[in-house]
């Protein structure tokens, strides 16, 4: 007889279930009824990596940007920060140097791209924070850091 209690249960529980998956059936139409999608026109962050002593970009370096500029094209454009890097090889002036040429590089990509040239503000760290307090050197420095304040218009 308990076996019987117990069946009965479980068919009762897999009908409600069918029965709840029916209804839920005409709430959501398409996959954007339930995940939001991710604003374009909002603030991104992006790193552009360059080969060891090198501020030429690279073709992948030229894509992020490309991708990046598609992506906020018909944005109000508020400022963008570019940010040079280097590593801990070499001395501090060539760093210094290097890392100014980086940002620039990054800085005239994308205006080329068509973004504003006034709302640019570049600059450059050189080595500064290459090496950890350990003195082990911090990897992936050789790059830029892209800060892109993005409004819709």
């Amino acid at each position: 007889m308990a076996r019987l209690w117990v069946g009965a249960g479980v068919l009762a529980a897999g009908a409600l279930t069918l029965s709840g998956c029916e209804t839920a059936k005409g709430m959501f139409h398409d996959r954007s009824q339930v995940v939001a999608a991710p604003a374009t026109c909002a603030p991104k962050r992006f790193e552009i990596y360059f080969a060891d002593s090198e501020a030429r970009l690279t073709e992948p370096a030229r894509q992020a940007i490309g991708l990046t500029a598609t992506q906020l094209q018909g944005c109000q454009i508020r400022s963008v920060k570019v940010l040079g890097l280097a590593d801990a090889r070499g001395g501090a002036q060539a760093n210094q140097s290097l890392s100014e040429r980086r940002a620039t590089a990054v800085a005239e990509a994308l205006a080329a791209a068509g973004w504003p040239s006034p709302a640019f503000e570049v600059g450059a760290a050189g080595d500064e924070g290459a090496v950890a307090a350990a003195g082990v050197r911090e990897p992936l420095r050789r790059r830029t850091e892209v800060v892109v304040d993005a409004a819709p218009k």
